[in-house]
């Protein structure tokens, strides 16, 4: 695992985004929640004051579009000021009232809501009046007798049966006026459209008192004709609507136009209407201001209804839902390796216990790291242990020696002769070894290990540690080689150095047979200079490469002495090329030998190449 966390995977980011998350679902939900419960609200009020207002305009416009005048509309008036709770009041154009529901003496309020006038109705009002302006309820002398209801009735069924025979269905509707007419089922049957076998002209043939009341609009019309002296050059067709729609041949004026669309067709259709308008006016009632008022009913305030509750309390709920569920969810996903970590934390320490790596985050890296210093911890266990009886085997053979002579000679079993002496030195000497080793190894666990540094030359190093090891190699018949390109020069201790490299030149002379060669060579690369101790000995297993420098790892299972060697040489080695800034690493062939290289740092001198060979 990468100790580069990404971003997309820290703890701290998603903590961060979950809260936001979380946030900006609150505050989504509590916003989309306001403007659909206030507009709603809003319009649902606004909607039901206007949708009630034009009902009360629409019903007292279609009574004055059938009654003479006002006298009776009080009951209807009340009626609709009991059902809508509002107050309703009609009056002249002087404010002299005709009807209100409020109790007399009540002031009306400041404006009019609307004007009541069926001969000049609000085409978005009334259904019918877009062409004329006229309700469609107000029919006046165009109101059929029964007689000639029933005779239109009977014509209307006889050619909607024509139409079902020729494919198309139709309903019957009575107009205002009291004449039946057809209409598609669908609302999409074209008013002019009549089949062959149907177009008999009988239905749509004006009645007697539709002809009549049609004769009286062309006489009003041709009147305005002439006072505006207008000239058609053509028929002037009455609207239908005149006649309910009943009409299929329309009534002519007789006049001609100079043409069918400027001034004169304009004033034509003016005075059509204006016509239509004064035949109507004596069967509908006067033009009337309407007033509308609150009544008893409270002014209109924002209240949730109780649908409205349940929304604000459902999704209120809904987000807590969704905050506890995405809270508890990372929640146990933070806590569950976290318990994993403390439960294998307070086990015994000989159990090594290790937690599973099952993210990727912080905690993730926190149990890979718990799990690598339980693994450290295990080796450095077994490693103290291997080392507490590496010291005491290192110590036991030279003490049980010196011990053992000490008793035979204290018993007078032996003479203290010189012969025995050396060997009592000689055990001597082992121990202190010994111990001078791991007082050093000590120092540098510690960090105490002091340098006293200077510039050295890497040749002259290498001289003085092959000068300091020739007589030995030369005794166990090992030929030892030094080799130097260039003259590299580094900063360290040279006491230190020539510990080290002589540490690594005993242990190569030790394993190298008869007749082998210990070569030393040093040179530069890059900003490094390069100590290698090569051999030709028998070389080291793969397996045992990553131990060579473990403290008393020997490569001889039975830690004989006969190869020499404390066990702590190459682990002296290693902490002082840490000490001075450098690494050592080792190579090996079976069979072939095996190289160790010192790598330190360089001093930027100048270098004159010589070459040495011993």
């Amino acid at each position: 695992m990468s100790r580069a966390l990404p971003l997309r995977k820290s703890l701290l980011v998603r903590l961060l985004i979950t809260s936001v998350v979380v946030a900006l679902c609150s505050v989504a939900a509590t916003a989309w929640l306001a403007v659909q419960t206030t507009t709603r609200a809003i319009q649902e009020e606004q909607g039901q004051v206007l949708a009630e207002d034009m009902d009360i305009l629409r019903q007292l416009s279609g009574y004055a579009a059938t009654h003479r005048d006002w006298s009776g509309v009080t009951g209807t008036l009340r009626a609709l000021s009991h059902r809508t709770g509002r107050r309703i009041a009609l009056t002249a154009g002087d404010r002299t009232p005709f009807a209100d529901s409020a109790a007399r003496g009540t002031s009306l309020p400041p404006r009019a809501a609307a004007t009541v006038d069926p001969l000049r109705t609000d085409t978005y009002t009334e259904p019918g009046a877009q062409l004329t302006g006229v309700d469609p309820r107000a029919v006046g002398p165009y109101r059929l007798t029964a007689n000639e209801r029933l005779k239109v009735a009977k014509l209307a069924v006889v050619r909607q049966l024509c139409f079902e025979r020729n494919g198309v269905r139709t309903r019957t509707e009575e107009l205002p006026s009291g004449r039946t007419v057809l209409k598609g089922v669908d609302g999409t049957l074209d008013p002019g459209y009549v089949p062959t076998e149907c177009a008999d002209g009988r239905l749509n043939t004006p009645t007697p008192t539709e002809r009549k009341a049609l004769d009286a609009l062309s006489a009003l019309s041709r009147a305005c004709l002439d006072r505006h002296g207008a000239h058609l050059d053509h028929p002037l067709a009455l609207p239908l609507e005149a006649a309910s729609g009943a009409t299929a041949v329309p009534y002519l004026t007789g006049k001609r136009p100079v043409d069918r669309d400027g001034p004169p067709a304009r004033t034509a259709n003016a005075c059509v209407a204006e016509a239509r308008r004064t035949q109507l006016a004596p069967y509908v009632a006067p033009v009337a201001e309407l007033f509308l008022g609150t009544g008893d009913r409270p002014v209109p305030r924002f209240d949730m209804s109780a649908a409205n509750k349940a929304k604000v309390f459902g999704v209120a709920g809904l987000v807590l839902a969704l905050t506890v569920a995405v809270t508890a969810l990372v929640a146990t996903r933070l806590v569950r390796p976290l318990r994993a970590l403390t439960q294998a934390a307070q086990q015994p320490p000989e159990r090594h216990v290790r937690v599973p790596v099952t993210t990727r985050d912080e905690t993730g890296i926190l149990a890979l790291a718990f799990n690598e210093l339980t693994e450290r911890r295990e080796r450095l266990e077994e490693q103290r242990k291997a080392m507490v009886s590496d010291i005491a085997h290192e110590l036991r053979t030279p003490l049980t020696n010196i011990r053992g002579w000490l008793e035979v000679a204290r018993d007078g079993l032996v003479d203290p002769d010189p012969e025995l002496l050396s060997s009592l030195h000689e055990e001597a000497v082992v121990l202190q070894r010994v111990i001078d080793d791991l007082q050093d190894l000590a120092a540098a666990d510690a960090g105490t290990l002091r340098l006293h540094r200077e510039e050295v030359r890497a040749d002259e190093l290498l001289e003085q540690v092959a000068a300091a090891h020739r007589v030995g190699a030369e005794s166990a018949g090992v030929r030892l080689v030094t080799e130097v390109t260039g003259a590299p020069r580094l900063d360290a201790d040279p006491v230190r150095m020539r510990q080290a490299l002589g540490n690594l030149v005993s242990n190569a002379v030790r394993h190298t047979p008869a007749g082998g060669t210990v070569t030393l060579s040093a040179h530069r690369e890059e900003d490094e200079v390069v100590f290698a101790v090569a051999d030709t000995g028998g070389g080291i297993a793969p397996g045992d490469l990553d131990r060579v420098f473990d403290r008393f790892w020997r490569a001889e299972k039975s830690r004989s002495r006969r190869t020499g060697g404390s066990g702590l040489g190459l682990a002296i080695v290693r902490q002082l090329a840490g000490a001075h800034g450098g690494t050592v690493l080792v190579t090996s062939e079976a069979g072939a030998g095996s190289v160790f290289s010192l790598r330190l740092p360089r001093t930027q001198e100048p270098a004159t190449p010589t070459t040495g060979s011993g």
